[in-house]
Order: C-alpha cells, then sequence, then structure tokens
C-alpha cells in the first residue's frame, strides 16, 4: 500500500503551532526574573519561589492533560480541540504576567503572579502536550516525522529569536517601563495566540488509535519503567537546565558586569538563536551519517568552550562576548533542540514493541514538564544564588544600581561553571544512553513483524 505523503502545507501548519509557545516560553526565561526585580521591585529569592511552587502544580497537571487527550474523541480529532479552545486563554494569562495591579505591595503582588503563573502554565501545557503529541498521527512514516520536527523546531527558534529582539525593543517604546511591560505583554499574547489557531485549522489527524488508554498512574509505572525513556528526560533536562541557567543570568550579566546598555541582550540572544537556527541542518545531517550520540557529544564540546569563555570575560571584550554567544549557539542546536527530541520517538517505538501500545500523549507530558522544571529551577536557584549574594532590586524609574562584589561573583559563577556542571550532566547520560542506531533498526523490524503477524492472525 502507497502511503500519503505530507503536503508542504501540512508540514508548514504543524510547524507554525510550536510559534507562540517558543516565542513566550523564550520571553520569560530571559525577560521575567529581571521584570520582577528590576520593575516591580520582588526581592529575586520571592521571585523566583513563585515558579518553584508552580512546578508542583505542573507535576501533576501535565500528566492529567497527556492523558486526557489520548482520551478525547472527537470530530476534529484526540488533539487539535485543544489547540482551539486553550489558545485564547493562553494568550490573556501570558499578559497578565506583565501587569502590576498592586504597585509597591510585596504580598499581594506575590499572590497575584503566583496565581497567573499558575493559570498559565496549565494553558500552556494545554495547548503544547496536545500539539507535540501530533506528530505520530499526522504521519506513521519515519523520516516525515523527522521532517515534521526539523519545521516545528525552525519555527519554534525562529519566533523566539523575533521574540527576544522585539520584546525589550517594544517595552521600552514608552517612558513609563511598567507600561512597556504591559504593551510588550498584549503584543505578544495576540501573536502567540494565532499560531495554535492556525495549526488547528491547517492540519488533519490521520492515524488515531481506537484503543482507550490504561488509567493514568499505570500509564506512568509502564513509562518510568522504560530504561532509555528515563535517559531521554535525563539528558533533557540537564541540558534544558543548563540553557536555563545561562538564558536567566543573561540579563544581569550583560548589564551589571560588563556595564553594557540592555540592547546588548538582545543582541546576544540574537546570535546564539540565530546560530541555532542555521545549523540545525547540519545538526540533522551529522546525526544521520554518525548518530544521535555523537551528534549531542560534538554540541556539547562547543557549548562548554562558551561557558570557560563567558566566566573569565571582562567589561570591554563586548566582541569576544558574542564570539562565545555564536560558539554557544552551535552547541544549544545540537543539544537542546534536537538532540533529546530525536531520541523520544525511538524510545515511543519500544515502548509499543514491549506493550503493544502507543501512548504519546504521557511520554511528551513529561518532555513539557521537564521543559517547565528547568525553568522553575533556573529562576529559583539563580534568584536564590542572587539573593544569598546580597544582589540589590529596584523599580520602575529607578537607575540600575551598583552592586556589591558578591552579587557579581554570583552573576559570573551563575553564566560559567554552573551551567557548565550541568551540561556534563548529560554528556555522562548521552555516553550511556542505550538505544543506538542499530538498536533502532532492530527496533523497527521487530515492530514490523509483529504489525504483519497481527494482520495475519487477527483477534
Amino acid at each position: 500500500m502507497t502511503k500519503q505523503r505530507l503536503s508542504l502545507w501540512t508540514k508548514l501548519a504543524y510547524g507554525v503551532g510550536d510559534l507562540g509557545t517558543g516565542m513566550t516560553a523564550n520571553i520569560l526565561i530571559f525577560f521575567l526574573l529581571p521584570f520582577l526585580t528590576n520593575t516591580v521591585g520582588m526581592a529575586a529569592g520571592l521571585a523566583g519561589s513563585i515558579y518553584a511552587i508552580t512546578r508542583f502544580w505542573d507535576a501533576i497537571n501535565d500528566p492529567v492533560i497527556g492523558i486526557l487527550s489520548d482520551r478525547t474523541r472527537t470530530r476534529w480529532g484526540r488533539r487539535r480541540p485543544w489547540l482551539l479552545f486553550a489558545a485564547i486563554p493562553f494568550g490573556l494569562t501570558f499578559l497578565a504576567q506583565w501587569w502590576i495591579p498592586f504597585p509597591g505591595q510585596i504580598g499581594p503582588l506575590f499572590a497575584y503572579y503566583l496565581l497567573v503563573s499558575l493559570l498559565f502554565n496549565t494553558f500552556y501545557s494545554a495547548a503544547n502536550i496536545p500539539y507535540a503529541s501530533l506528530t505520530p498521527e499526522l504521519t506513521q512514516d519515519y523520516d516525515e516525522r523527522t521532517q515534521l520536527n526539523q519545521f516545528r523546531f525552525a519555527f519554534s527558534v525562529g519566533g523566539s529569536i523575533v521574540a527576544v529582539v522585539l520584546f525589550p525593543l517594544l517595552y521600552n517604546l514608552l517612558p513609563d517601563r511598567s507600561a512597556g511591560y504591559l504593551l510588550a505583554g498584549a503584543c505578544f499574547a495576540l501573536i502567540s495566540s494565532l499560531p495554535l489557531l492556525f495549526c488547528f485549522w491547517g492540519v488533519q489527524e490521520r492515524y488515531q488509535s481506537e484503543r482507550d488508554p490504561l488509567p493514568l498512574a499505570q500509564q506512568v509505572r509502564v513509562a518510568f519503567r522504560n530504561r532509555p525513556y528515563l535517559f531521554v528526560i535525563g539528558i533533557y533536562l540537564c541540558s534544558w537546565l543548563t540553557f536555563q541557567f545561562i538564558a536567566t543570568i543573561i540579563p544581569y550579566f550583560i548589564v551589571f558586569w560588563m556595564g553594557l546598555p540592555e540592547v546588548w541582550i538582545s543582541l546576544t540572544v540574537l546570535a546564539v538563536q540565530g546560530i541555532a537556527v542555521l545549523t540545525l541542518f547540519m545538526w540533522t545531517q551529522l546525526s544521520a551519517h554518525l548518530g544521535k550520540r555523537t551528534m549531542y557529544l560534538i554540541g556539547a564540546g562547543f557549548w562548554l568552550i562558551s561557558q570557560a569563555g563567558l566566566f573569565f570575560l571582562q567589561p570591554g571584550q563586548q566582541g569576544i562576548m558574542i564570539g562565545l554567544a555564536l560558539i554557544a549557539g552551535v552547541g544549544v542546536s545540537a543539544t537542546v533542540y534536537l538532540g533529546p527530541w530525536s531520541m523520544l520517538p525511538d524510545v515511543i517505538d519500544l515502548d509499543e514493541l514491549e506493550t503493544g501500545e502507543r501512548r504519546e500523549g504521557i511520554f511528551y507530558a513529561f518532555m513539557v514538564l521537564l521543559q517547565k522544571v528547568g525553568l522553575a529551577l533556573g529562576l529559583f536557584l539563580i534568584g536564590q544564588a542572587l539573593d544569598l549574594a546580597g544582589f540589590i532590586s529596584s523599580v520602575a524609574g529607578e537607575a540600575p544600581p551598583i552592586q556589591p562584589e558578591s552579587a557579581l561573583l554570583a552573576i559570573r559563577f551563575a553564566i560559567g561553571p554552573l551551567p557548565a556542571v550541568s551540561l556534563v550532566g548529560g554528556i555522562l547520560l548521552v555516553w550511556f544512553y542505550p538505544i543506538t542506531r542499530q538498536r533502532h533498526q532492530q527496533i523497527l523490524a521487530q515492530l514490523e513483524e509483529k504489525r504483519q503477524e497481527s494482520h495475519l492472525n487477527p483477534e
């Protein structure tokens, strides 16, 4: 039987679906903690703790959404309705994070931002988990699934570049910094909601399981008995946490250590993300020839070189800083975007071989949860470190304060050695990751054999 190939339109519609979540995730990574400490006036440790608390909710919320999307049955399919109904509240709760409803009242502000964070992350999961789980339901072709992920990451990373460049330009348009953040938040709330609706209308689920999935607790147990899956989520957490540490501290590093204006934040992020997009195809080709593990290890090597250089960087060396950002972007492309996400479908294939079921929802749910765990850990740990080091926060309209030497040392440590340790953890896990190219070929052959037997001997 000849398989119907996906059209370019379908691939584009699927890829654009990650544009909004990619943009909002990167805006929060780079600008949320500085907004809370330098505009709202919240202590760094208190601000970071908001997102640590939120992760306890996500630990329940994300797997539940994954299993609910597996159980959804509508005329639009299992995953697409979630995109439709989550799009608007996703945008509104993103906007709410940039409003200062009780200026100067830290207690009410803490409660407000905690509530908004809980709501935003709920709708983020309601959109992103079903979206990520769409891949195997659009096509059963192994190579087309890889192509879908290439389109996805091209839009996601490309959108993040636009976001980190335009967001600070927008919030600097108004003399009142708090009003500027609200303007920027409103613009990206709208921009981020529309791609989800476009994806809903542009794709059609073609391959859906008719079986009801196992109960949630049983699915979780089965997923975590899958040894390669434990490696993949460990690799992803280490890689994403490395990225999150750097992204969270970059605004502080550039403004307070390098002594540069805020425009350099966007230029630096543009260097990292721009080269990450440009090298996606290169890493894909390298992976096809050398394997996913080798691709990751080479990319991690580039990233470690950058981390060592950033710790020793001195004020006035902004040219070297951009060069190190470019080197880091080469590593980010392989270790954060392509590596773990390209390994995950292999794990799902193994799970199908062992159990006879495909449970994309629960596997992707924990990957999305880990992304948010990395965000929270980065914000929390950096916030606590800055607090302990004596970092001086400020409110909108105040000039950036002179930071003590202890805070400056903490900033340098957070951009160099701390993320390097996390990245080394990812390297060790990749080194022992058990699904090689040869093992995956065996899995596919065994799956095909089982499918043929089931067709010949239907129950």
